[in-house]
């Protein structure tokens, strides 16, 4: 899977987000519900609470900032109690394709909307921050993996 090159910014952003998703997603994969939840040691977080929290990243930005619905914050979802991980990552995934949904249904990248803080940015800079925050923990991810039983890549 790789980003397109096609000149398309709107394409090129999208198409990135989805790549680094699906990076966060392989990192679960052939695991055991024990295996996602385990912690290493340094505060690193579980690969099921990456997951579960990316899900609600993409939910308040997408539904909270583009939309403009009520949301919230918890530091629960950085644990994903009474979740499974089948669970959480079908939510990424719904969630994954609401986000793209919003974008879709913005005529430019650069239409300006508020944030719960009250700044203006555009549905460009709310993407550009999506991809900065799964980038962030897709490399987190990766290191939970190679700790938890050596697979890299």
């Amino acid at each position: 899977m790789t980003a397109p090159g096609t000149g398309d910014e709107r394409a090129l952003l999208t198409g990135t987000l989805a790549l680094l998703r699906h990076a966060v997603l392989r990192k679960a994969e052939g695991l055991s519900g024990e295996q996602a939840r385990w912690t290493p040691d340094g505060g690193l977080l579980p690969l099921i609470g990456i997951i579960y929290h990316l899900a609600h990243v993409e939910w308040r930005w997408a539904s909270g900032i583009l939309l403009g619905q009520e949301v919230s914050r918890s530091e629960e979802e950085f644990k994903a109690p009474g979740v499974s991980l089948a669970d959480a990552i079908a939510l990424y995934r719904t969630r994954a394709d609401e986000t793209d949904r919003a974008v879709a249904g913005f005529d430019s990248l650069d239409e300006l909307l508020t944030t719960a803080w009250g700044q203006p940015v555009d549905v460009r800079w709310v993407l550009v921050h999506l991809i900065q925050e799964t980038a962030r923990h897709a490399g987190h991810a990766d290191a939970t993996r190679e700790l938890l039983d050596g697979k890299k890549g």
